[in-house]
């Protein structure tokens, strides 16, 4: 795994995401009530702060809470929920030193294999901490759109999130371009859902 992603809109931050399968998880992770480029630079300024220059799920998943959590809480705060995402993120490493010997990449690496499919893929997503189906989804389209891992029916599994050339989440964000297309389509989401509650549909 090594490409340039453009979801931080910061070079650095993106080229963690793009050579760190740990760095791109607790980007999704936190990609929530936050402004995507915040989220997804979250990984590099958490690294920074650790004086690496990759996240280790074990360093992580043993980091003292309380500790971790300032760590997230400094100015600028990595989240606008830095507590609650420490202790989100600490769950995931855990999980991950747990079942996967702590290397990320092993969630989907059987997928990469061809030996898994995508539904399969799908499931191990849906079992991390933190990742629930919608996150998975939008996590398995942006495997197999921008970082090549596409076992077989991995756009089925990732439903409308897998789509070509669909503008819905961050799996279909290259760059400046492609983020203002995903903005307007979840601006029209939301307003599609405010008027259906308007109307008591």
């Amino acid at each position: 795994m090594d490409v340039t992603l453009h979801l931080a809109q910061q070079p650095e931050a993106d080229e963690l995401l793009g050579r760190s399968p740990l760095a791109a998880l607790v980007g999704m992770l936190l990609d929530q009530q936050v402004p995507m480029e915040w989220a997804f630079a979250g990984p590099y300024t958490i690294t920074r702060r650790l004086g690496g220059d990759d996240l280790d799920a074990h360093e992580i998943a043993a980091y003292e809470p309380e500790a971790f959590a300032a760590l997230l809480s400094a100015k600028p705060a990595v989240h606008r929920y830095p507590g609650s995402m420490a202790k989100r993120i600490q769950q995931l490493c855990q999980y991950l030193v747990e079942h996967y010997e702590g290397d990320a990449a092993k969630v989907w690496e059987g997928a990469e294999a061809g030996t898994e499919t995508g539904a399969e893929l799908l499931r191990r997503l849906k079992e991390l901490p933190g990742f629930g189906a919608q996150k998975a989804q939008i996590f398995l389209a942006l495997l197999g759109k921008q970082l090549g891992v596409r076992p077989t029916g991995w756009r089925a599994a990732a439903g409308a999130y897998g789509e070509a050339e669909s503008f819905r989440s961050v799996a279909d964000i290259t760059g400046p371009e492609s983020l203002t297309k995903v903005r307007a389509h979840k601006q029209e989401m939301k307003a599609a859902a405010k008027a259906a509650k308007a109307s008591g549909g």
